[in-house]
């Protein structure tokens, strides 16, 4: 008799831990695409996506056949009072992100269907990761129909198609997208694990958000003049400054975002921060980088809202394992 129970309480889960992912995210991206929140947000973007298109052809239609990469201009172009589209994308990427999760998890705790879900053959593993990639999904879903929406319109007012290297930019931008939104993704899902309201788990992903984009300059700048106080004397000190102040201010993924945006979207740019006149020995001023230079130029950016993704994903998941679940 105690053999059978010590052999009940130590036995092993039965089968992959991710039996039933694909299940529940087609439920969580049906769910996400039919919601009334959802059509609320995509009409948004979409309406944003045509009139800053529309306010940027106005403006590069007489560049048109002199610049090779006018179709990237539909993206950075503004025009007063539109900004440009990548300018609604640092505003747009993190609401829809944080919209698409701050419920995924206490939402079901407040249903009461989460003992009922895990109660099938589903794990808590495929279950919120399931609920993580059907956010990503939804918002790589929508993000791509805007791209196409945003090309098509740029074909039929310019008059002509994009080149390759410019495709080939766009898609890495949106790659680069889909990445950003899904730090927050993964924010979203940290809150909605903790809280057990829906509603604070959303205020606190909008608060995080509103904290990197509005006072994170004013909180790095405090903490470079401390690290490094008093004004510099010699030129090395003044480098030293603002490599200083550039590796505090890349800790925000709104940073890191429109780094990498800038660097894709304007071969132009070759290096980020100060540039030093030894450094720019034996480069062409003015000529554009190749897509594979622009892509080493921006890959630690990649590199750090995926580490950044991970990250939190990591720690909602360590969050929801330890959550005792009742009936």
């Amino acid at each position: 008799m105690l053999k059978s129970l010590n052999l009940g309480s130590t036995r092993e889960r039965e089968g992959s831990p991710w039996r039933g992912l694909w299940v529940v995210v087609a439920k969580d991206m049906a769910d996400h695409l039919t919601s009334a929140r959802m059509r609320i947000m995509e009409l948004l973007i979409v309406l944003t996506a045509a009139g800053t298109v529309y306010a940027a052809m106005q403006n590069i239609r007489s560049t048109v056949g002199r610049d090779p990469f006018v179709f990237l201009k539909l993206f950075t172009t503004s025009q007063d009072p539109l900004p440009a589209f990548i300018g609604f994308l640092g505003f747009l990427v993190p609401l829809l992100a944080i919209t698409l999760a701050f419920d995924a998890v206490n939402g079901e705790f407040n249903q009461r269907t989460l003992s009922r879900v895990l109660a099938q053959p589903i794990y808590r593993d495929a279950l919120l990761l399931g609920k993580f990639l059907a956010g990503l999904f939804t918002l790589a879903l929508v993000l791509a129909t805007i791209w196409l929406l945003i090309i098509g319109l740029g074909i039929l007012g310019l008059g002509l198609p994009p080149s390759g290297e410019e495709v080939a930019r766009i898609l890495v931008f949106l790659v680069g997208t889909i990445f950003y939104g899904g730090v927050w993704l993964a924010l979203a899902l940290v809150f909605s694990t903790v809280f057990r309201q829906s509603a604070t788990a959303a205020l606190a992903s909008i608060a995080v958000w509103l904290f990197f984009m509005v006072f994170w300059s004013i909180v790095v700048s405090s903490l470079a003049r401390i690290l490094q106080p008093g004004e510099p004397t010699t030129l090395q000190q003044a480098l030293n400054q603002a490599q200083l102040l550039q590796t505090l201010t890349r800790f925000s993924p709104n940073t890191l975002y429109v780094e990498a945006t800038v660097g894709l979207l304007n071969p132009a740019v070759r290096s980020f921060g100060l540039v030093l006149p030894t450094e720019l020995q034996g480069a062409l001023i003015g000529s554009p980088l190749p897509l594979d230079q622009s892509i080493l130029l921006i890959w630690p950016h990649l590199t750090g809202l995926i580490a950044i993704t991970l990250l939190l994903f990591a720690i909602a998941y360590v969050l929801f394992q330890r959550q005792e679940i009742r009936a």
